[in-house]
């Protein structure tokens, strides 16, 4: 399926599309403006006082196309190849020559263990060119007493920021940020009524391409262009495809979607942080900011990589029924392990509640090194198109 050509055609995909595909134009033309761009690893950075100081985040992304010469020198082989990925850009210059600091959270383990790899190199290899560091060490149990301790840690990185503006942010200049945030998500859950709907009119692909846009461009200019791309896709072909909701490893392109999708099915929801979960939860203004950071970054839905195995059950068995899922795609790279520790008992309940799955794991990256992966996929297509409609969308025919 990939992407369609009504979206191809779209003024505003285009414009969405371009920013994916050229990540670090934006960025460049930041600083060259006189901006400051501060780079993201892991995703529970708060953006609302990055864009509240007037400066802008960017996500730090891996480039399949590049040896990781660098990172062959500092990491093990059993890190999460993606993560190597972005440390090869942290490391080789890249990341140098598009931000001015780097804020690192501990959204999984492997990220804390490039962070200290990061802080040693930047001390005693300061050629490397590592931007200035800061890491927010969120505690993720979701207890009054733990919540106490996410405001001081909160409070940490907005001292942080202070820092790299040069000036004491105001409390409603981070508001202003989180308006400009929220606003980009409320047009972003525009666009995922138009995938769950009883009309599926947005295929996976070109989600991933509206949400993952935001990372690297202006996010007023975001909110601007997914509320014009709303309105013209409320008119896009419906696709008739089984639905499909997709767990695991959170891809940095579209390149798995475009393979999943190609086999007729559709992929109306997804719980990583390049997908849907990345625009849940709003930053509530009524709030004092450093509460209202830990009250969104803190209580968004489970992640695979911060919960317990029973709140991963109930999130996904959720998640999978709210978009309308008729099967459950699991996909887990080589040595990210944590996805893999809650699939026995989503499995189990996705399955007694007739949703059918399918675990795809130990998965190398890019996605093009997994010889037989079209066949496996079109295996479980064909066994997705057995079954009953799981909503009105599921019905026999191709894609529109």
């Amino acid at each position: 399926m990939a992407i369609r050509e009504c979206a191809l055609k779209d003024p505003a995909f285009q414009a969405l599309k371009h920013a994916y595909d050229h990540r670090d134009e934006a960025a460049r033309a930041f600083r060259a403006a006189g901006g400051k761009v501060i780079g993201e690893l892991g995703w529970d950075v708060p953006d609302e006082f990055v864009i509240g100081a007037g400066m802008m985040p960017l996500r730090i992304w891996a480039d399949p196309g590049k040896p990781t010469a660098q990172t062959d020198r500092y990491l093990e082989y059993s890190f999460d190849p993606v993560v190597r990925a972005q440390f090869e850009q942290l490391i080789d210059g890249t990341a140098a020559g598009l931000t001015d600091a780097l804020a690192v959270s501990n959204s999984t383990d492997v990220l804390i263990r490039a962070y200290l790899y990061l802080r040693e190199i930047r001390r005693t290899e300061p050629e490397c060119r590592v931007p200035d560091l800061e890491f927010i060490d969120w505690l993720f149990t979701r207890e009054m007493i733990y919540q106490k301790r996410n405001e001081f840690v909160a409070g940490l990185f907005r001292n942080a920021v202070d820092r790299w503006a040069g000036r004491t942010v105001a409390d409603d200049e981070i508001r202003t940020g989180a308006l400009i945030c929220n606003r980009s998500r409320a047009a972003l859950r525009r666009i995922a009524a138009l995938r769950r709907g009883a009309e599926v009119r947005v295929n996976g692909s070109e989600a991933l391409v509206i949400i993952g846009s935001a990372f690297f461009m202006d996010r007023t200019e975001h909110a601007e262009l997914v509320e014009r791309l709303a309105e013209a896709a409320a008119s896009w072909p419906v696709i008739y495809a089984p639905r499909i909701y997709f767990t695991g490893s959170a891809p940095q392109d579209t390149d798995l979607y475009d393979l999943i999708e190609a086999q007729g099915l559709v992929i109306v929801g997804e719980d990583h942080d390049w997908g849907d979960r990345f625009y849940e939860r709003d930053f509530d203004i009524a709030l004092d900011p450093v509460k209202a950071a830990v009250d969104r970054y803190m209580l968004r839905e489970f992640s695979s990589k911060k919960a317990f195995v029973s709140q991963r059950v109930e999130a996904l068995d959720r998640e999978a029924a709210d978009a309308g899922a008729g099967g459950v795609i699991f996909f887990m790279n080589e040595y990210e392990e944590s996805a893999s520790w809650d699939y026995p008992s989503q499995n189990e309940s996705l399955r007694a509640k007739g949703i059918k799955t399918a675990c795809f794991a130990k998965m190398k990256w890019p996605v093009d090194k997994n010889e037989g992966l079209g066949e496996r996929l079109a295996a479980f297509a064909a066994e997705m198109k057995e079954r009953p409609a799981a909503s009105a969308a599921d019905t026999e025919g191709g894609v529109n």
